[in-house]
């Protein structure tokens, strides 16, 4: 039976930590500054002591749940609700939403992910300067297919919450992105799917307001 690895658990609740109480977004960011507060960076990953996102992202959840279980429903309904709205918005573009809103997983700090599909950027910009709302745009290079490919992504903010827009040619559009929790393809919604999840929740929350 495999040894528990204590330092490598530690450093997964304390990346948890910061991802929920400093709004550290992404795993990779939060993993090395929580290693750093146990030991040099490097004996750390050569000892394979550094955990995998989906230990991160499990200790997370768990972090969530228990701090935050009568805050939780509504805020990610809210936050569904509003990714709801941009897919409607970016339907021309075939979105997706992705990440924790979709996941469940979401904090105080939580952004908006979502995935458009398009021949150009500039045509996302057009869009959105139609509909007057304000947004910065950012080269961000990714691994995909082992090769590195640059991707425009486009912030926005809605009410003090950010929304991430990831555009992407439009031939990708059945090429899921591998998700850097689990390594498989990551788990996406379209505008109908989402309407489901959202018809389904507010359905739970009826029949559970009707037992209480």
């Amino acid at each position: 039976m495999r040894k528990p690895d204590r330092i490598r658990e530690q450093v997964a609740v304390e990346a948890a930590r910061l991802m929920y109480e400093d709004g550290v977004r992404e795993y990779r960011d939060a993993k090395r500054k929580a290693a750093k507060r146990f030991g040099p960076e490097k004996a750390l990953s050569l000892g394979a002591h550094l955990p995998s996102n989906t230990e991160i992202h499990d200790e997370l959840a768990r972090l969530i749940a228990a701090r935050e279980e009568t805050a939780l429903p509504e805020r990610l309904l809210t936050l569904r609700l509003t990714a709801l709205g941009y897919l409607e918005l970016f339907e021309p573009f075939s979105p997706y939403l992705v990440g924790s809103v979709l996941s469940g997983a979401v904090t105080g700090q939580s952004d908006i992910d979502i995935h458009l599909f398009a021949d150009s950027v500039e045509e996302v910009e057009e869009l959105l300067q139609q509909h007057g709302l304000p947004f910065e745009t950012e080269t961000v290079s990714v691994r995909k297919g082992g090769r590195i490919n640059d991707y425009i992504h486009v912030y926005l903010e809605d009410q003090g919450v950010p929304v991430e827009c990831s555009v992407y040619p439009v031939e990708e559009r059945h090429n899921r992105t591998v998700s850097s929790i689990t390594g498989k393809p990551m788990e996406r919604a379209n505008l109908k799917q989402l309407k489901r999840l959202i018809s389904a929740t507010l359905e739970e929350e009826g029949i559970n307001g009707a037992q209480t």
